[in-house]
């Protein structure tokens, strides 16, 4: 699996890019805003996700690990593949994505080439669970809670036997309990775990 690549652009095409990496050039689909970060001739590094079908070798590549994150929950839904789950991200930005996907906005997510009514109903149905809290702001704008220690405390909790609820729910409470610098994750994960223990 090649989970990220570090180089310099060699050259960028409306859908993709390639980077020189160890004097080989790999070449990596990417979505316009992804691109639009990119320079001919300096250095980036990629987040990458390597698709294998039997007559392809895909690589796909995103401005960070949230992202690419995103990329691949998304194929988990039935009927998604790695060109519309990609399709996704070109039209939305990631939290724009978690937003509707948790709140079941179909108008959003259909607005994305490729996904009709029946295909973004499927997406919250199978992915509402999977997609993270979503937090709304001070302002009142929703904002999601992605990648980063969110995703590994949640994980954590997951694993030790909690619900996806309960995993949320404590996953909020922790974020909230954070006053400036955010502590290491096995700190923030025995705190959900003590929060959760009392509930049990």
């Amino acid at each position: 699996m090649i989970a990220s690549v570090r180089g310099v652009v060699a050259a960028i095409a409306s859908d993709s890019a390639v980077i020189e990496v160890g004097g080989v050039g790999m070449q990596v689909q990417c979505t316009p805003g992804t691109l639009a970060g990119l320079k001919t001739g300096a250095e980036a590094r990629l987040a990458t996700s390597l698709v294998v079908r039997e007559d392809s070798l895909t690589l796909y590549g995103f401005a960070d690990d949230a992202e690419k994150h995103l990329f691949e929950l998304l194929q988990t839904a039935s009927g998604v593949g790695p060109r519309v789950a990609q399709a996704v991200l070109a039209v939305h930005q990631p939290e724009v994505v978690r937003r509707a996907i948790s709140g079941g906005d179909l108008a959003t997510l259909t607005r994305v080439p490729g996904i009709g009514k029946k295909g973004a109903e499927r997406m919250v149905l199978e992915l509402r669970d999977k997609i993270g809290i979503v937090s709304t702001g001070p302002d009142g704008v929703a904002g999601a809670l992605s990648g980063g220690w969110q995703d590994q405390v949640r994980q954590g909790v997951l694993a030790l036997g909690w619900s996806a609820q309960q995993a949320d729910q404590a996953v909020a409470a922790v974020a909230e309990s954070i006053d400036g610098e955010v502590p290491a994750v096995p700190v923030l994960l025995r705190q959900a775990i003590r929060l959760l223990g009392r509930t049990r």
